[in-house]
């Protein structure tokens, strides 16, 4: 009964979804270029912030310090001819630089250039500006990076890896100027260096990148739940922009006040709150706005967030695969059936990246989706970070569609009396991770104490879902219940997806599962009793204490949630 009438309600909610609202939301936030910290994207901070309001919401809005990145300017002659070019956020900044430039095929580099061999010389090369190849070249002593976008524009890109802002440790940013071409100059640069003696051919460039520390930003309100008011859903996305950035992120930014409008209607139908979040930062300061967020309000995080949902560049004309929207293990059938209750389109699921304003994992919230829907070729779209990213390539239909997407996962959070995250998925990937690095490790870590733990694990963990599915529970039982599911996440989330402390933030990225023991993959390729061998075995001998004893910790708390309830 209690299914039935919360499926009726979700109906009415996504019934009130407003096709011609949206657009006229996202035209208004998309009519100016919103680049962090700037007037313009403080009138669209504004522009939210009054419509917030007039749904009956209390907002408020704050400011706090962000290390923030703004290209400004790029120069570029190659053999004495002018090209266009861009420079990127956080890319080294210069006056003029002269030197000789070479085509790089990053594929081959490492057979070119062994360890100890210096470029010495600025390199053209293939692809988007990234950290991990700025970091790879810089190492071997390039003076410039020129990216070749494959394209007719270039993609503007934060090129450190630094996540939020800054400590007096991290050196995650380049100490070279990085530019970005598009595809025809890049390769017209590639045979004026062809047609050159040596292979190389003399460059000149100058790029001007404003960084240092600006005031940002961050807009919260919340629709009180009215059960567990104290618990709330994050619904989180950036507000600052590339460019007019009407896909990145305006449309998703239109989703989010559309749906706040909604829920506000249907409040009294929400178990848990629903704190929507606005930042800044996310473009040219890598996350600055969450991370920040993440920092001045970890323990409330901690103590009440029950899932992280994130959004971004949605409602693209053409954007029809769903399938591969990120998700977590224990998010998965949250992110499904908010897709099947709005189309047909089969969900398949793609892990999480080290990106997308996910700074919320060490709190231990547990994540679902970033983006949503798709290009047929994938990602977002060939206009996705450039001039281009304009309100012609919104489609209102598919705009609408998305909206009843993330309207029907943040209502299903919010309501459903039993917390939507099913821990088992989260223990089973957990499991299969760990015996993965067993495996590799072989007898040069012990890692039988864990593989045990986890299988005890895992067999708590399916009682205490056998309980719950058995029937319904009185409501001092259901608050039982989701109270050890949300302790839970704040065990299995950083286990499975924090490196480092809990309390800080791993650099963006790549990202594997279980990052604490990732060293494992290079103890097995390491030479045994090498200095290399003996430096990892150490680390890995470390980790594995500290993930075996979160794992006992996460093993007590539902183990004590079993007593309670055989008690009662």
């Amino acid at each position: 009964m209690a299914e039935l009438q919360q499926q009726t309600e979700l109906n009415l909610v996504l019934h009130e979804i407003n096709r011609d609202l949206l657009l006229e939301y996202n035209k208004e936030i998309a009519k100016e270029i919103r680049l962090s910290g700037s007037e313009e994207e403080l009138r669209a901070f504004r522009y939210i912030q009054e419509q917030l309001e007039s749904f009956g919401l209390t907002t408020e809005l704050t400011f706090n310090e962000a290390y923030i990145s703004i290209p400004l300017r790029a120069e570029l002659w190659v053999g004495g001819s002018s090209f266009k070019a861009i420079t990127h956020s956080m890319s080294a900044q210069v006056e003029q630089l002269n030197t000789e430039l070479r085509f790089l095929d990053l594929e081959q580099v490492d057979e070119n250039f062994k360890e100890g061999q210096r470029i010495n010389s600025a390199v053209i090369v293939h692809g988007l500006a990234n950290w991990t190849t700025i970091h790879r070249l810089q190492q071997q002593g390039v003076k410039a990076i020129i990216f070749i976008n494959s394209g007719a524009y270039t993609h503007e890109m934060i090129v450190s890896s630094v996540w939020g802002n800054p400590t007096r440790e991290d050196d995650g940013y380049p100490a070279i100027p990085v530019l970005s071409v598009n595809k025809a100059d890049g390769e017209q640069i590639k045979s004026l260096i062809s047609v050159c003696d040596g292979d190389s051919v003399e460059v000149t460039l100058h790029a001007e990148v404003r960084t240092g520390w600006v005031k940002i930003p961050t807009l919260i309100a919340e629709i009180r739940g009215m059960v567990e008011p104290e618990s709330f859903i994050l619904f989180s996305g950036h507000v600052d922009s590339w460019h007019y950035g009407a896909m990145d992120n305006g449309s998703a930014n239109a989703v989010m006040v559309e749906v706040a409008r909604v829920l506000s209607l249907h409040r009294h139908s929400l178990r848990r709150s629903v704190r929507f979040a606005f930042w800044s930062g996310h473009s040219h300061g890598r996350y600055a706005g969450s991370a920040l967020y993440s920092d001045l309000h970890w323990e409330d995080l901690q103590e009440n967030g029950v899932l992280h949902i994130n959004i971004d560049s949605v409602g693209a004309k053409g954007a029809s695969d769903l399938a591969a929207a990120n998700t977590m293990a224990e998010t998965k059938g949250l992110c499904e059936q908010a897709i099947r209750t709005v189309t047909y389109e089969p969900f398949r699921g793609s892990p999480f990246g080290r990106s997308g304003d996910q700074s919320f994992w060490g709190a231990g919230l547990p994540s679902a989706f970033m983006g949503l829907s798709y290009q047929p070729q994938g990602w977002f779209g060939w206009w996705w970070h450039t001039t281009e990213d304009t309100l012609d390539k919104i489609d209102r239909d598919v705009l609408a569609r998305d909206c009843k997407v993330y309207a029907a996962a943040v209502y299903h959070a919010a309501s459903s009396p039993i917390i939507p995250i099913d821990q088992r998925s989260a223990v089973q990937t957990l499991s299969d991770r760990i015996g993965y690095y067993a495996e590799l490790a072989g007898e040069h870590i012990d890692f039988s104490h864990i593989t045990s733990r986890v299988q005890h694990l895992q067999a708590v963990t399916d009682r205490f879902y056998e309980r719950v599915e058995r029937g319904s529970l009185p409501n001092t039982s259901v608050r039982e219940v989701n109270r050890t599911i949300l302790a839970l996440s704040r065990w299995l989330v950083p286990i499975n997806y924090v490196q480092g402390s809990r309390y800080d933030h791993d650099l963006a990225g790549s990202h594997v599962l279980v990052p604490a023991l990732a060293e494992a993959e290079q103890l097995a390729a390491a030479t045994e009793g090498s200095e290399a061998f003996y430096r990892l075995r150490t680390s890995l001998v470390r980790q594995v204490n500290r993930i075996g004893y979160e794992i006992k910790q996460a093993i007590l708390l539902v183990a004590e949630s079993e007593r309670h309830a055989h008690s009662n």
